[in-house]
């Protein structure tokens, strides 16, 4: 039960076209993530195309899901929540792709004001997310690597990287970032969350998993 005062059900702005509002953060953060790796060695060895087609994979998705993660829940709570692009740093993120740095903020979901607990757990959601999908996408280089396909263990490669980077960012403790409101609720589930985000993203690093990374190996 929700505290007296609490209206999980008013409305937050006027009404949004959302799959307009989810399509421009996709299309903008692949462009960016595209533009980031435009003259790497993974595009001298596929193509650009496909390069934009892993990033729409691995970034793309990665973020819009992290955000459908938040709306999902926090209409489980009885809110009206809605996911609004935000134009202007999409912009700002393509530009910057250009100089080889790259800030993703597509945008983000409002939705009322709720309890610590239920905001909470609407914060949780994203990350988790973020690292589902990259235990998801670590299972397939094995895989692909084993069946010698370069162009899936490039899309595995890359969505694994980017949603661990995007999960452990949103953890971090810090202002408006997932990771705050998560520490303001529970101690225990931000400790475990942390770690477990904070492995998969440094799993490259360590001398045991090493060979997961490279093709071929």
């Amino acid at each position: 039960m929700l505290p007296q005062g609490f209206d999980p059900a008013a409305q937050i702005g006027p009404p949004r076209n959302e799959l307009l509002e989810f399509a421009k953060a996709w299309v903008g953060t692949t462009i960016a993530f595209t533009l980031l790796y435009r003259n790497s060695d993974f595009t001298a060895y596929t193509s650009l195309t496909f390069v934009a087609i892993t990033m729409a994979i691995a970034a793309g998705a990665g973020i819009i899901l992290h955000e459908l993660g938040h709306r999902v829940m926090a209409r489980r709570f009885g809110s009206q929540a809605h996911f609004v692009a935000n134009d202007q740093m999409l912009v700002i993120s393509i530009l910057l792709a250009f100089t080889g740095f790259l800030i993703a903020a597509p945008g983000a979901v409002w939705h009322r004001r709720l309890p610590k607990r239920e905001t909470g757990i609407i914060a949780a959601a994203g990350p988790v997310v973020n690292i589902v999908l990259a235990a998801f996408f670590l299972i397939g280089l094995p895989l692909f690597n084993q069946l010698d396909n370069i162009y899936l263990w490039s899309i595995c490669y890359f969505g694994y990287s980017i949603n661990a980077l995007l999960g452990v960012f949103n953890l971090i403790p810090l202002g408006p970032i997932d990771g705050a409101k998560i520490l303001n609720w529970d101690l225990a589930v931000f400790i475990g969350l942390a770690a477990i985000g904070g492995l998969l993203f440094v799993l490259p690093y360590l001398a045991f998993a090493k060979d997961l990374f490279a093709f071929g190996f």
